[in-house]
């Protein structure tokens, strides 16, 4: 049944090469027999002229075919639309890696596509739509055509942002265009699942005024209409959706049952995803045995497949470059710092400044290190690197999925503390320390900021969300408010400079280490901080950071 549906689909989409073949042929033999017919004569002035005629038929035609397709059909309407069969694709659920949730509800999809007969024969409904969220990077596109891989079926792909033109009317053509491909693609195939990239692109909310509802709202339209459509046939379609933008940007129209029927929530993968992802990107290229990839993963907290799989590539290119036939440890650290702190600069800087910059970069090392409760350094650097002259690079212990008011004190007491290093060594401070949104005193404000207006952490204790009815708030309480975030990093301040003082053995160490090497590995400095007797706060929970009491 499916081979003649094959065949009738081969003749739907072929008929007219046919047609035009097989009248081409049998013209040809009509006017073989007539030039047969005719005198010489005739027949050598026929010949002579037949060239210039067969010019200007090829000319005619192809101006009137160029202005048919361009005015006349569809014109600027027409798409490109990548019709991919499953056995091209070739993308199995065991190549999709660090994000088994995700895999497992999808997976369900693809039993339903394969048993679509016998729920039928309950009375169920396969899905019609499936929406994949969630930040880039994490495999979204990748899980799509796993889904086709696995179910047999054609992939039809096509970025939202394609739908859009200038032309009102283009992007509903091109969404009938998709859907009547796709239907075809179904009736021969028993299915199709149609993959539509960064939704947001066309699915935001739709806004209506005077002037009318604009070609956003007509393309999402016609995709509505489309999807509400594919419940009255018996076509097998399937349309997954990815977006990167929150759910509420999207039209509620969209996520309604009978269009988008299943969310798949895809976060960036855990420890254990992490570390898989790493043995899998690694098998691909020759590396050194020693490579514990369950330590790798610990570095690359928050790092997405995509980040992952450009760590290794970048290690590959940085082992090359040595000349060396195996990656190893060193080149994977090299590629993390590359891709997160940016390629190393050659400035020529005064003996001054440079002096300076390490004691900034020391004072942030040893807070990070001895206050914060989740964060270690992972490397320091006064190294010129994008637009810093210097560097202090943290890295989680562990993965976290919020803040808690101690982490947020430690991240501003890291912040200021470049700025009291300055000021107790040189008695000023640079401008190394504001300037930009990503500053010290920049990032120390906002988290301030957030803190009491938002989370209700001020010292004042006033509670609630006050960015909520800013306008409506009166004068006395949005100076204690301001007053809240005042104290906050004035605190955190005092506390820093009572560390550095009882610490400035350390901090001289560490500038005088960092102005011989220019940069201190985590190994290094975990073994300064040894020499002075000093362990590490999260490696060790009897451990009692500086200035707080024991706890009871």
């Amino acid at each position: 049944m499916n081979k003649w549906r094959r065949w009738k689909l081969f003749w739907m989409d072929h008929w007219v090469k046919i047609s035009i073949i097989v009248s081409a042929v049998v013209l040809v033999f009509a006017s073989i027999v007539g030039m047969a017919s005719l005198e010489s004569y005739y027949r050598n002035i026929t010949l002579a002229s037949l060239p210039l005629q067969i010019l200007m038929v090829i000319i005619n035609s192809v101006i009137f075919v160029y202005m048919y397709m361009t005015v006349f059909t569809r014109g600027f309407s027409k798409m490109g639309n990548k019709n991919i069969k499953a056995r091209d694709v070739k993308v199995r659920f065991s190549d999709v890696i660090g994000i088994d949730e995700a895999k497992d509800e999808c997976w369900e999809v693809v039993q339903l596509i394969k048993d679509h007969a016998r729920l039928k024969k309950i009375g169920g409904k396969i899905l019609r739509g499936i929406l994949m969220m969630g930040p880039p990077g994490c495999g979204k596109t990748y899980l799509a055509k796993a889904i086709a891989t696995e179910a047999g079926l054609p992939f039809l792909t096509m970025a939202a942002s394609e739908f859009n033109e200038i032309f009102v009317g283009v992007g509903a053509s091109r969404v009938r265009q998709l859907f009547k491909k796709a239907a075809r693609m179904a009736y021969g195939f028993g299915g199709c699942i149609v993959f539509i990239d960064e939704l947001d692109a066309m699915g935001q909310r739709r806004t209506f005024n005077q002037f009318g509802s604009g070609e956003g709202n007509t393309t999402q339209n016609q995709l509505l209409v489309a999807m509400d459509g594919l419940g009255d046939k018996s076509e097998n379609i399937i349309v997954i959706g990815a977006t990167n933008a929150a759910e509420d940007v999207l039209d509620p129209a969209l996520l309604r049952p009978g269009r988008f029927d299943r969310k798949v929530y895809i976060r960036k993968p855990n420890l254990e995803g992490r570390e898989a992802l790493f043995k899998y990107y690694l098998g691909k290229v020759k590396y050194e045995a020693s490579i514990d990839c369950k330590r790798l993963a610990r570095k690359a907290v928050d790092k997405s497949p995509a980040d992952i799989e450009n760590i290794v590539k970048e290690a590959a290119l940085i082992a090359t470059r040595n000349k060396k036939d195996v990656i190893g440890l060193k080149e994977i650290s090299e590629a993390i710092e590359r891709i997160e702190l940016g390629m190393k600069q050659k400035l020529t800087i005064n003996p001054k400044e440079r002096e300076m910059t390490a004691y900034h970069e020391s004072g942030h090392l040893i807070v990070t290190y001895l206050l914060h409760p989740r964060d270690d350094v992972f490397k320091a650097s006064i190294i010129p690197r994008r637009h810093s002259l210097g560097v202090v690079h943290p890295t989680p212990m562990e993965e976290w999925h919020g803040e808690d008011r101690e982490s947020l004190l430690a991240e501003i007491k890291v912040c200021v503390a470049s700025y009291v290093a300055e000021k107790m060594k040189f008695n000023t401070t640079t401008t190394g320390v504001g300037g930009s949104p990503s500053s010290d005193f920049y990032r120390a404000s906002s988290i301030a900021n957030v803190m009491v207006w938002r989370y209700g952490m001020g010292p004042s204790g006033l509670i609630g969300d006050y960015t909520v009815n800013n306008n409506l708030l009166s004068e006395e309480v949005k100076t204690r408010l301001n007053q809240d975030v005042d104290k906050i990093i004035k605190d955190c301040m005092a506390e820093v400079e009572v560390l550095l003082r009882k610490e400035s053995v350390l901090v001289e160490r560490f500038a005088q280490e960092l102005l011989a090497k220019q940069e201190l590995d985590y190994d290094e400095i975990e073994a300064i901080f040894a020499e002075y007797g000093k362990v590490n706060p999260r490696k060790f929970s009897s451990y009692t950071p500086p200035n707080e009491p024991p706890k009871v």
